[in-house]
This record gives structure tokens, sequence and C-alpha cells, in this order.
């Protein structure tokens, strides 16, 4: 980490220069504004330290200075005056944090250190970024292993099966595949088995003619003829009907479908990815899943490992996902206090990626500045519903309605009405949301929401 010093107090540029020397030796050093903007306009500094007040002019024209070099320095601020009108223009450029003189050197370090983490992390996350499988975070033996098989696997058309427990980026590996494919060019199409009925499912993969059943006013492409010359991306395949499984055998061997109500054949160019989090073998000896369709399928099998199985990549994936989160909120995040890292990574994750950027959004919806820190979730740490059963008892079904009332309804509050927005917090489908809701739509509160 390559560090610039700007400090004309001799003690206490020596006293710098020891605690920076714990994180780095790569160290320059200025006394003055002159030899500071020399120094700046000559390097590219990942660190500086700049004194606000020197006999000839402040560091507020160094700091300035870097801006116009280096967008990216993190800047810590020295000065004998915190809330002085210069402390408040150097955080307002951009400066990552101050501290006051005389200084305690345990503070001090503690700044220092937070400073050098960032940039480690951002390194990392830049190297794990200029790989070719950049959509996948993580430099952990157990996803390296999985970028590896990606790598190997992607240029040839053979069918790929994801196994992984929710939440752990099944459709980020497949779209990853498909990137890296000689398909790359041409679409990717994603559905989810789980989501329809067999009927409505059998006519979104398959098409239907004008005609082919009630309601079929028109014709219309099915989702596997939309894929010709791309990527069909089957999720949760485990969940789909048994009886529609024969179908889709069908077409894998032969890639030709036709669509509902029609006599034709029509030839299709796809490559399949599918997915589940269902055991598959133990689906075939209870009779839900064809053996064929399952060798069929999993010509290179892909496991993705849960979060829990490799925590050493949360980091990484915090600063990804909060970019992600920043972005979609429009929130101002530009510290992480190593506490709240550190417990994320007690957390448990039974939910995986999916459950760490929900608390990830809580933690930005909640934070009064741009702080993040572990009492975001300590302080705001409150139970659904009290559960505590009384010598009445209790009413099991009525509470878990309250349960799934209140969440349907804050959801709704939060995206003001739109329940596809709505579905997406909640991590359900839209179709599960509208079911849910559904049950509740005559309260005065679900009236007249949007789509």
């Amino acid at each position: 980490m390559k560090t610039l010093i700007l400090e004309d107090e001799n003690n206490i540029r020596e006293i710098l220069s020891i605690v920076v020397g714990d994180f780095t030796e790569d160290i320059s050093f200025a006394t003055n504004i002159k030899e500071a903007k020399e120094l700046v306009n000559q390097n590219q500094f990942d660190f500086a330290i700049l004194d606000l007040r020197l006999p000839d002019g402040s560091g507020i024209e160094v700091l300035e200075e870097i801006r116009r070099n280096n967008q990216d320095t993190d800047v810590l601020i020295v000065t004998a005056f915190a809330s002085s009108d210069t402390a408040v223009k150097a955080m307002k450029l951009g400066a990552y944090d101050y501290i006051p003189k005389p200084f305690n050197i345990n503070d001090l370090r503690l700044k220092i250190r937070n400073v050098y983490e960032k940039y480690n992390l951002e390194k990392k996350l830049k190297e794990a970024k200029s790989s070719e499988i950049e959509d996948i975070i993580g430099e952990s033996p157990a996803i390296q292993q999985v970028k590896k098989l990606i790598q190997k696997v992607a240029p040839y058309d053979t069918n790929i099966l994801i196994l992984g427990e929710s939440g752990t980026g099944k459709e980020v590996t497949a779209k990853a595949i498909h990137k890296l494919s000689k398909r790359k060019e041409k679409p990717f199409v994603a559905i989810n088995c789980a989501s329809l009925p067999a009927d409505l499912l059998e006519s979104e993969l398959f098409g239907y003619e004008k005609g082919a059943f009630t309601g079929a006013d028109s014709n219309k492409k099915g989702l596997i003829e939309a894929a010709h010359g791309g990527t069909l991306f089957l999720d949760e395949i485990g969940d789909m009907p048994y009886e529609l499984q024969a179908k889709l055998l069908r077409f894998l061997e032969e890639m030709k479908i036709r669509p509902l109500g029609s006599t034709r054949e029509i030839n299709v160019d796809v490559r399949v990815i599918a997915a589940t989090n269902k055991d598959l073998e133990k689906l075939i000896e209870e009779g839900k899943f064809r053996e064929d369709l399952y060798y069929r399928l999993s010509s290179i099998i892909i496991t993705l490992p849960p979060l829990r199985e490799r925590k050493e990549d949360i980091p990484l994936l915090v600063q990804h996902l909060l970019k992600q989160i920043i972005q979609k909120y429009g929130k101002e995040i530009n510290k992480i206090d190593p506490e709240f890292i550190n417990y994320l990574m007690q957390h448990e994750f039974k939910g995986n990626i999916r459950e760490l950027k929900n608390l990830l959004e809580k933690a930005v919806l909640l934070a009064d500045d741009d702080v993040l820190t572990a009492t975001l979730f300590t302080e705001n740490k409150q139970p659904l519903v009290n559960l505590e059963i009384g010598e009445e008892g209790i009413d099991l079904k009525q509470v878990l309605n309250d349960i799934e009332k209140e969440l349907l309804m804050k959801a709704l509050e939060r995206t003001k009405g739109n329940k596809t927005k709505a579905a997406e917090l909640l991590g359900l489908t839209f179709r599960e949301f509208r079911y849910r809701l559904s049950k509740y739509i005559n309260t005065p509160q679900s009236k007249n929401l949007s789509n």
C-alpha cells in the first residue's frame, strides 16, 4: 500500500511512520505543501495522511491535488481543529476519516488498520473481477474449484446440472457458463419449473397455437424456441411435474418441439442447463423423477458450496453486493466497521448468499449515516411475534397468518404497492406473492394496489 505522510512536526511524523510501518514499508514523506504536491504528481498513492495546517498553506490543497490525480486514494486528515471549516471541507472532498491532535495511539492504529483492511479487500475484489468469471465472487478453495470446472466445460455444448442449496447462486452460475460459451451472443432464457402448474408450464416451454385451449387467442412462441441458438436454464428442475418430464426428455433427445395444438415440429438448437436444490437420486427412488431424464441432464454436474463452507469469501461478497444495493437505493455508504464484518462472519447463513444480500439491504436501509456497524443488527433485532404461550394456549395458524400478513403489507409499503418488487424483498416469485396476498386481499390495507 503506497502511502504519503504530510506532517511538518518531527515527533508526530515519526509516530505516524512507525504506525503506518506496521502495515506497509512503501512510505513517502513531505514536510510542506510544495513537496507533497510534487510527490502526488509523480506517484499514485493508495493512502495519504495529511496535516491540515502547515507553514506554507493547508493540507486541503494537497487533498484537492490528490483528487485530481486519483479518486481512489484514501485520505486521513490530522488536525488540531476537528470542528473547523477546513476539517468539514476535507470530509466533503472525500477524506476517509480524520483524527484530532493530540491523538491516542490506539485510535490512530485502528483508523490506519481500517484503511489497510479496506485496501486489501478492494484489491482482492479487483483481482476476482479481473478473472474470466467475474460474476462469481470468491477466492476460497471451494469456489475456485467451481470456477475451474466452469472454465473447462463452458465452451462445450454438453448439458449441465447445477446442484446447491437455495440461495447459493445457481442462476448466476448458469449465466456465467453462458457468457463463457460460444452462445454468449444469443439469448439466455430462464424459467422456474416450481412456479407454474403442469399445464401452464408446458405451454410456457413449448408454446401453443391459436385455439389450442380456451383463452389461446393467438399463436405464442415457447421459451424453448425463444432460446434458439442460446441457452435454456431450467431452474428447480426437481419440481417439474412428472407428467411433463417425458415431453422434456423427448425434446432433449430429438431437439424438436411441437407447440400445443400444432401438428408441426420445430427444430431448435439450445444448450440446456438445469438446476435444483433437491436430491434427484432420492426423487428417482420415490418415483417422482425420471431416471432417464436425470442422466440426460447430468452430463456434467456442478455442485455449489453453501456459504457456511466458504465464509472467507464473505468480505468480498459484501463489497460486491453493497455496490448493487447502494445503487438500488441511492444511499451513501463510505465506511464499514470491522465489527460489521465480524458479525457477518459469525452468522450461520442458512439462506446463503440470498440471505447475506437481504441482511445487507436491511443494514443499508437502517443506517442513519454513511457507516455500517454491527449495531444495525443487534439494536434493531426484535421478534416478529411474542413466543410466550399462556395458560389458555394460542391459535398457531392465526399467529402464522398474522406474521405473513404483516410482512406482505410491510413489503408493499416499502415498494409503494409494487407487487413484483415486494415479492423480491421477501424472496418469493411474483406468483407466490400474489397467491399469499390473495388470502388477505379483502383487507383495507391491500385494496387498490398496483402490480
